[in-house]
């Protein structure tokens, strides 16, 4: 990427990882709810039909056309996706390091010892 411009300490910010936009979150969670409630319905229709011929295959239909409507709405009221590359919006103060006083020239580090036994 190409800065523009005559100053040499301009911030570029990269926006690849950036999420997506809420109109299209909103609208992606749109269309995964009415898929899965288009699933459900022919679920449901799959075991009316096979109601009378295959009793297991129905029940299974059943089954699932009860259970898809709670998990299609858990689906749809998901949260955005996080974006992990995405720098932090909050600062944080930055921790100075502790520096220890010099030590004169002449003087040596000295352990205390433990009086023996």
């Amino acid at each position: 990427m190409r800065k523009q411009g005559g100053g040499g300490d301009a911030q570029v910010f990269r926006i690849t990882g950036a999420r997506q936009g809420l109109q299209d979150d909103v609208r992606g969670r749109q269309r995964r709810y009415v898929i899965s409630m288009s699933i459900r319905t022919l679920a449901v229709i799959l075991a009316a039909v096979l109601w009378n011929v295959e009793r297991h295959v129905a029940f299974v239909a059943l089954v699932l056309g009860m259970l898809l409507p709670y998990v299609a709405v858990v689906i749809a009221n998901a949260g955005r996706e996080n974006a992990p590359g995405l720098p932090s919006t909050f600062m944080s103060t930055p921790v100075r390091p502790v520096i220890s006083p010099p030590r004169a020239d002449g003087e040596e580090e000295r352990v205390a010892e433990s009086p023996g036994p």
